[in-house]
């Protein structure tokens, strides 16, 4: 048996999401008449207390339409240095907006309001124009860290104050709200659009939701379709993600205590270095010493059909999910005490 830690996208559907799928009631999502995703976009609004939601194939088309929705060519968008959409989106901010990045080097992924503030140019002809600033919560390349929802608020003043668009990658922002105690409308009257997927933790085969006001969801609907995003009876896959969000949210917390225990067994091991620390339901961690690099420790553990991520020469990631079970972890955990 398997157990694949590489990354919570490779979550399978259980067989009663796959029940509601083959049940699901569908159209021609195009023409507006997908009663299927109607629902989901209408539930996920609701959710957040925006006005509407946009049902995407990926996270990353939304994420690019937000982008491209809040910005024109030549402007400039302000992040943290290891974002999703700067570094793992094929330099789609370049190809589909035009924009150029001010990359920001925060902690754990993570930026902050005096750092918004610093990053923004000046009214001055010879520099890009600031638009947008992106956040990104949990941040992947953080370990799943959080932000402190006092942050968003601090940063959300500034680009208020600022004229700047305010957009959240919230790939995994249901692990986020889990571990902090969140509120899903806390986020939703704070930023001017939201990202969430459905295929990571929440456990569906595909697909992503964009949140937003009416006029940026038109505008988005736009932009999908030149992005090759239009899909038609595309209310199996949405019934998929109905099914997530009735189901598989409470559940995140299990795969949270499951990467501490992971976390725990790695910690006193001579080979490992710095863990980051463990919010969610990622661990990264580099491998040190000669016994093992991070490529070689991935291929000792695979020998035993456990897959991870070597993420650089020296790091390793590993996610938990839905998948993974508790004697998946004490096995992992056992073959790590005899390493």
């Amino acid at each position: 048996m398997i157990i694949d830690l590489r990354s919570d996208t490779f979550t399978k559907p259980s067989p009663a999401m796959l029940d509601a799928m083959m049940k699901a009631h569908v159209g021609d999502d195009v023409f507006g008449e997908d009663p299927t995703v109607k629902a989901l976009e209408s539930f996920m609004a609701n959710v957040f207390g925006t006005d509407a939601a946009l049902f995407c194939p990926s996270g990353t088309m939304t994420n690019q339409i937000a982008i491209k929705c809040h910005t024109q060519p030549g402007d400039e968008i302000i992040c943290d240095k290891t974002s999703h959409v700067y570094i793992f989106e094929g330099g789609g901010i370049a190809f589909n907006s035009g924009c150029q990045v001010k990359p920001i080097d925060g902690e754990r992924g993570m930026i902050k309001a005096e750092q918004v503030q610093e990053a923004i140019n000046a009214d001055d002809v010879h520099k890009a124009k600031t638009a947008l600033v992106s956040l990104e919560n949990t941040a992947n390349r953080g370990g799943g860290s959080c932000y402190d929802f006092t942050e968003f608020q601090r940063i959300n003043e500034v680009c208020v104050k600022n004229n700047l668009k305010l957009h959240l990658d919230g790939a995994r922002l249901f692990n986020a709200l889990v571990a902090k105690g969140e509120n899903t409308r806390q986020y939703g009257k704070l930023f001017d659009s939201i990202s969430i997927c459905l295929s990571k933790g929440l456990g569906a085969p595909v697909g992503s939701v964009l949140l937003g006001d009416d006029a940026f969801i038109r505008k988005s609907k736009r932009v999908r379709k030149v992005f090759g995003g239009g899909m038609r009876q595309a209310g199996y896959l949405a019934a998929a993600g109905l099914y997530a969000m009735e189901n598989n949210i409470d559940r995140l917390q299990t795969d949270h205590i499951h990467a501490g225990q992971i976390a725990d067994a790695l910690i006193n091991k001579d080979f490992i270095g710095k863990i980051l620390p463990v919010e969610t339901n990622i661990i990264i961690f580099d491998v040190i010493g000669e016994r093992f690099t991070a490529k070689s420790f991935c291929e000792k553990l695979a020998e035993d059909d456990i897959l991870c991520l070597p993420v650089s020469s020296s790091q390793v990631r590993m996610v938990t999910h839905l998948d993974v079970t508790i004697d998946m972890v004490k096995k992992l955990n056992n073959l790590i005490a005899g390493m």
